[in-house]
């Protein structure tokens, strides 16, 4: 028996008051909810300028090779760190060969990097990395953007947001102003329904560096209003079917190609609906989808409506993008019915 548990006992046996021990350890700080969707206002926090991705190489006996780098802020000066061999998702990067780490900002300000293996620094948009073996070098922040990013509608498109004014497109349409610009605010239905189609959508995702999870920038484009495209800030997660990308609790993203917080990424979809014979469900709606220039959906079929969807039927639907209580917005977003 310990020696505190022995004092206890004796003085139970007394009838003495057990007072418990006393956790000496710091009671962990309270991170308040922040949901930032100005980028000015969050460029303020000095974890903003922190977290993103970096490229750059490493000298290996065959030769030189690519590695990159995702610095997720969760908070308070705390990070989470992925050094990717061979590259960024969608751009290198063989989805297996991961090393991981965390980071921390000291009292001076300096953001280190402490890991099983990885040491280095973060300051000033460059990232040293060493590993005491192979990893020497330092690596420089990217901001990669979608290759469709401000893609232009076609002849015959359906333009359902473009510009002010045509939040009138939309059943509950409102717009959010930020200094940047005024885009679609969420919890909004198109007022246009369709059946095959081919679409484009451009979101952002909020600045929410203390909150994790669902609850972290968490919207989604339904098709149809019966399946769902999740909208998460999913950056530098494992790709699941609950993050951004993931056909909701249906297929996961073939990759992760979520980007930082505050940068506009986009979905280029194909979509082909359910085809009844009667009341019966002979074929079921499929789709391609491709986020950010990388298809992450090659003609998947879908198991049915994902939660919170519309019930499956022989008719068009609306696009919506989902209000769950986080600042995302959406811009440029137009369809092409199929003829």
């Amino acid at each position: 028996m310990s020696r505190l548990l022995l004092a206890a006992a004796l003085a139970s046996a007394a009838g003495l008051p057990v007072t418990p021990a006393q956790d000496k350890k710091d009671p962990p700080k309270k991170k308040e909810r922040i949901a930032v969707a100005e980028p000015k206002d969050a460029a303020k926090d000095p974890d903003f300028a922190v977290q993103g991705e970096y490229t750059g190489t490493i000298t290996l006996n065959s030769g030189d090779k690519k590695v990159g780098a995702q610095v997720v802020a969760k908070g308070l000066g705390e990070f989470e760190v992925k050094v990717l061999m061979g590259g960024l998702p969608g751009d290198g990067w063989d989805g297996k060969t991961v090393l991981k780490a965390t980071a921390k900002r000291g009292a001076d300000g300096a953001v280190t990097l402490t890991g099983k293996d990885l040491t280095g620094t973060v300051a000033g948009g460059r990232f040293t990395l060493k590993d005491g073996g192979k990893i020497n070098t330092t690596l420089t922040k990217v901001e990669r953007k979608s290759d469709t990013l401000g893609k232009q509608p076609p002849a015959g498109a359906v333009v359902l947001f473009g510009k002010e004014g045509d939040e009138k497109n939309w059943a509950g349409g409102k717009l959010k102003e930020l200094s940047d610009g005024k885009f679609l605010d969420i919890g909004v239905k198109s007022k246009e329904k369709f059946g095959a189609f081919t679409a484009h959508v451009e979101f952002r995702l909020p600045w929410m560096p203390n909150s994790g999870g669902q609850g972290r920038g968490n919207s989604g484009v339904y098709l149809q209003d019966r399946y769902e495209c999740q909208v998460l800030d999913s950056f530098g997660l494992s790709g699941e079917n609950n993050e951004c990308g993931g056909i909701y609790q249906q297929y996961k993203p073939l990759v992760n190609m979520c980007l930082p917080p505050l940068a506009w990424q986009t979905y280029d979809i194909e979509f082909t609906p359910a085809v009844f014979e009667g009341d019966k469900k002979v074929k079921p709606a499929r789709a391609t989808i491709v986020h950010n220039g990388v298809k992450i959906h090659d003609n998947i079929e879908f198991k049915g409506p994902t939660g919170g969807g519309q019930k499956e039927e022989p008719t068009p639907g609306p696009l919506q993008f989902q209000n769950h209580g986080d600042p995302v917005v959406f811009r440029n977003v137009w369809v092409v019915p199929a003829k």
